[in-house]
């Protein structure tokens, strides 16, 4: 297929899984909102902020004890910096931001227009009306009733995207380069929420258990990790299963594997050399998870090198299959 459509369908596969990810963070932040300690509140936007590389509204997430000696009240005092009001409204509705909601669904339906010969003709009308849905609504509008509802429709309307455009897209090249956005940058997105998780736990100095069960529950997780170990959430054993477990449908290994998979029924790509270092380093990267990672002792360090593989990953795709050099043909 042309490099042009197959680059639109990557980039639209990982905008859906990034919309898709923040819109689930979101939820469980703003649900939190209602009962839980202040310093949890922080905690989380500051995981959030974080994990997308960006600043929040104001320039920091500071809270400072006040005098008064009383650190329950001074932690509820002193968070008025930036508000959860602002912050849902920067990572929602921000135009300027581009790793908003609304970015990336505007960001994912410019590139389904660019490439609309290859995909289906349903799920391209359901992401127009997710999409003109997001455009008539703003922060005013879901703070005023209930925040987590709006996320959690969201989040569910991409899931039904997805499953629109895997019970009618036609099984070619177009469909593995939807499907190779949407994983690597899943897998590219967990190891920047663990690496955000582990950096706010050392600002903090302790670690909560609640801020490591939240986790679990971001992804789907806590019911298995309480079958598989108890109801006892010990932070290692938390990143060993969202890393390793292969039956986990968002865990990091799944993830990996699917972008193995996918690159495997893509095939190589007109630039030779960098197909098979592709394809490495596609296979260190799930060795290293499904090999190295159960001997490995500095997880932080581990999830830094994942960090890094991944992103020489995308960039090995690029000059692979989008933006490789063209041999001119002799006159």
């Amino acid at each position: 297929m042309l490099s042009r459509s197959a680059q639109g369908l990557y980039w639209m596969g990982r905008y859906l899984e990034r919309a898709q990810h923040l819109c689930r963070l979101l939820q469980l932040q703003t649900a939190a909102l209602v009962d839980r300690p202040v310093q949890e509140i922080y905690f989380g936007w500051s995981r959030i902020y974080i994990s997308v590389n960006r600043l929040p509204p104001g320039g920091s997430l500071e809270l400072t004890d006040s005098d008064d000696g009383d650190e329950v009240g001074s932690f509820e005092e002193d968070f008025t910096l930036a508000d959860s009001y602002t912050l849902a409204d920067d990572l929602t509705f921000e135009r300027s931001n581009p790793g908003s909601v609304w970015s990336c669904f505007a960001m994912a339906r410019e590139n389904a227009r660019q490439t609309r010969n290859c995909v289906s003709a349903e799920m391209w009308s359901h992401l127009n009306l997710v999409y003109l849905r997001l455009q008539a609504r703003d922060i005013q509008d879901i703070w005023a009733t209930s925040p987590e509802s709006f996320y959690t429709q969201t989040t569910n309307e991409i899931n039904t995207l997805i499953g629109v455009a895997a019970a009618t897209m036609y099984r070619d090249a177009g469909w593995h380069f939807l499907q190779l956005g949407r994983f690597i940058e899943r897998a590219q997105l967990a190891v920047s929420l663990f690496q955000a998780q582990l950096a706010t736990e050392v600002h903090f100095e302790e670690s909560s258990e609640a801020d490591w069960t939240s986790l679990l529950r971001a992804y789907h997780a806590l019911e298995v990790y309480n079958r598989s170990y108890s109801v006892d959430v010990q932070p290692n054993q938390v990143l060993d299963l969202l890393a390793t477990d292969p039956l986990l449908p968002d865990s990091l290994c799944q993830s990996l594997d699917v972008v193995g998979a996918q690159l495997d029924a893509i095939g190589p790509g007109p630039n030779a050399e960098s197909s098979g270092a592709t394809r490495r380093l596609a296979g260190r990267l799930g060795s290293l998870i499904h090999y190295d990672w159960p001997d490995l002792e500095d997880r932080e360090q581990a999830l830094h090198d994942l960090g890094a593989l991944c992103l020489d990953l995308h960039t090995l795709i690029t000059a692979t299959y989008f933006d490789y050099q063209v041999d001119a043909s002799p006159v």
